[in-house]
C-alpha cells in the first residue's frame, strides 16, 4: 500500500462512516497522510479526525475512535492508534511495505534536470555538483562545507548513501544472490519506507529546495536503518528471503537518490 493508496483508503472510510450516518460531516475532497515526525508512531499519520471535528461538533478523539475501528480491519493495515488530540497513527503490514519497494523499482526515472544555474564564481569555487546543491541550501549556510567529505556535509551524506546502496548490490552479487522485493519485517525500516514513498509526489513539485531536503531525509533514514539491520549475511549465514528483501529496499533507495540527484543536475557516483 502506497501513501496514495492509504489516502484513498482513509477517504473511503470517512465516506462510509458518513453514508452509514455514524458521522455527520461533508466528505473532504482528499485526505492527507504524512510520515510521523518521531519514530515509533506508525508508518503514517493523518489529521482527518481534527478536520472533521469542527463541522460535526464532536470531539476529534471521538471521531478518531470511530475511524480507527473502521480502518483497523482494512487490507494492508496492521494497526491504527490514536495520538494527541485525535491524530490517527497507521502502521502498514509488512506485505504493504514490500509493495512500496516494488513500485519504486518499477518507476521510470525522472526527465530533464531542473534548471539550476550557479553563477560562474560559485562554479569555480565549488565545482559543478557542490555549486548546484548550494542553490538549494538555506541562507547562511557556509558553502565551503559542501567541499568537506564528512557527515556534516548534506551533499556528502546523500551521495555516500547512494554509493553504499550500490556497494551492497555489488557485494551481494559476489555472494551469489540478488534483490527480491518482499516483506521487510524491520520496524526500523518504517521511516525509510515512508521517505521513499514520498519521492514521486515530491519530484512532481519540481521544487529544488524541497527535493534536496527530501534526499537528505532518505539518505539519513537509510544510513540509520543500515546501522540497525544487516543487509548481507554474516559469517556462514546463508542468504534468506529477508536478506533479499532488505537488498531490494537498498536498491530502491539507491534508485531514488540517483534519480533525485539527476534532477538537480548532480552526479551520483557508485564509489565514494
Amino acid at each position: 500500500m502506497t501513501p496514495a493508496d492509504l489516502s484513498r483508503t482513509v477517504l473511503h472510510t470517512v465516506r462510509c462512516a458518513v453514508e452509514a450516518d455514524e458521522l455527520r460531516a461533508t466528505v473532504p475532497a482528499r485526505v492527507s497522510v504524512r510520515v510521523p515526525p518521531r519514530p515509533g508512531c506508525g508508518d503514517y499519520a493523518t489529521n482527518v479526525a481534527l478536520q472533521l471535528a469542527k463541522e460535526s461538533g464532536r470531539p476529534a478523539r471521538e471521531i478518531a475512535e470511530l475511524l480507527r475501528g473502521r480502518l483497523a480491519g482494512r487490507p494492508g493495515i496492521a494497526r491504527v492508534e490514536i495520538a494527541g488530540p485525535g491524530f490517527l497513527n497507521i502502521t502498514l503490514d509488512t506485505a504493504s511495505r514490500g509493495d512500496i519497494v516494488r513500485e519504486l523499482l518499477a518507476t521510470e526515472p525522472a526527465g530533464e534536470p531542473l534548471p539550476l544555474q550557479p553563477p560562474a564564481a560559485l562554479l569555480a569555487r565549488l565545482g559543478s555538483d557542490a555549486a548546484r546543491w548550494s542553490l538549494t541550501c538555506p541562507p547562511g549556510l557556509d558553502r565551503d562545507l559542501l567541499l568537506v567529505q564528512r557527515e556534516t556535509n548534506p551533499l556528502f551524506r546523500v551521495r555516500y548513501a547512494h554509493a553504499r546502496s550500490r556497494a551492497l548490490l555489488r557485494n551481494a552479487g559476489d555472494l551469489g544472490f540478488a534483490p527480491e522485493a518482499g516483506d521487510v519485517p524491520d520496524e526500523s525500516a518504517a521511516a525509510l519506507l515512508g521517505a521513499l514513498a514520498d519521492h514521486v509526489r515530491i519530484s512532481a513539485t519540481r521544487a529544488p529546495e524541497r527535493l534536496a531536503r527530501h534526499l537528505e531525509r532518505v539518505a539519513d533514514a537509510f544510513l540509520r536503518w543500515q546501522a540497525d539491520r544487516p543487509t548481507l549475511p554474516r559469517g556462514d549465514e546463508k542468504p534468506s528471503v529477508v536478506h533479499r528483501a532488505r537488498l531490494a529496499l537498498a536498491e530502491a533507495t539507491g534508485k531514488v537518490l540517483a534519480d533525485g540527484l539527476h534532477q538537480l543536475g548532480i552526479t551520483a557516483p557508485a564509489h565514494l
